[in-house]
C-alpha cells in the first residue's frame, strides 16, 4: 500500500466503495502501487499494467495491454473504436465486482504474464488513420501545408487526424481544421 496514493481512495466520493475492493484485490497481486496520471497504478518492475479510475456512470480497471489478454470470461471493453492496447473492465457497483474477485485477480495475473513475455500490442500506423475528405482536400490546395502536416511527429499527425474526423458535420471539419492550420504550419501538436 503507498500511502501517497491514499487521497484517491479517501477522496474518491462517487465510487468509494467500489475502489476500495478493487485495491484490496490488486494489492493481492503484489504488484507496486503507484499514483499516475492522478490515478492509483499498478506495476510490474516498473511497466505499467492496470490502472483504476472513475466516471461520471461507472468505476473501471484498466489494462494497459488489454488487447492482447485472452477475455475468456467476455468482460473487456475497448472504450472507444481509436483505442488500440488498452481495455476497461467496468462496475456500477461493488457487487459486480465481489461477484468477479477470481476472475478480475487472474485476470490481473495473465496482464503481468503478458509484460514479461514482452509482447507488444500491434499499434495502426498514422497513414490507416481515417482523413477526413475536407483536411485532404486544404493539402491538395496548400504544398505548404502538406509540407507541415508531413513534418509532424506521427503522434501529432494522429491527434490531428482523430480530431479532424469525430466531427460529424462537415461545418465542424472545416472550422476545426481551419482553427488548427496555423498551428499545423508551426509545427505545433494539437495539445501542445
Amino acid at each position: 500500500m503507498n500511502p501517497k496514493v491514499n487521497f484517491f481512495f479517501e477522496n474518491a466520493g462517487q465510487w468509494q466503495e467500489e475502489f476500495e475492493k478493487l485495491r484490496t484485490i490488486a494489492l493481492s497481486t503484489e504488484l507496486t502501487e503507484d499514483l499516475k496520471w492522478g490515478c492509483p497504478c499498478y506495476t510490474y518492475e516498473g511497466k505499467n499494467i492496470f490502472l483504476i479510475h472513475g466516471f461520471k456512470e461507472y468505476c473501471a480497471l484498466l489494462f494497459f495491454k488489454g488487447a492482447l489478454m485472452k477475455d475468456p470470461d467476455h468482460i473487456l471493453i475497448q472504450q472507444s473504436k481509436n483505442v488500440q492496447a488498452a481495455r476497461q473492465i467496468r462496475f456500477t457497483e461493488v457487487g459486480q465486482i465481489n461477484d468477479l474477485e477470481d476472475v478480475l485477480r487472474a485476470y490481473m495475473f495473465e496482464a503481468v504474464e503478458i509484460e514479461e513475455s514482452g509482447a507488444k500490442v500491434e499499434m495502426k500506423k498514422t497513414k490507416e488513420f481515417e482523413m477526413a475528405e475536407e483536411f485532404q482536400e486544404k493539402l491538395d490546395q496548400n504544398p505548404a501545408l502538406q509540407e507541415a502536416f508531413k513534418a509532424l511527429t506521427p503522434g501529432r499527425q494522429r491527434a490531428y487526424l482523430l480530431h479532424f474526423s469525430s466531427a460529424k458535420q462537415s461545418k465542424t471539419r472545416e472550422a476545426r481544421i481551419e482553427k488548427c492550420i496555423p498551428q499545423i504550419m508551426d509545427g505545433i501538436g494539437l495539445n501542445d
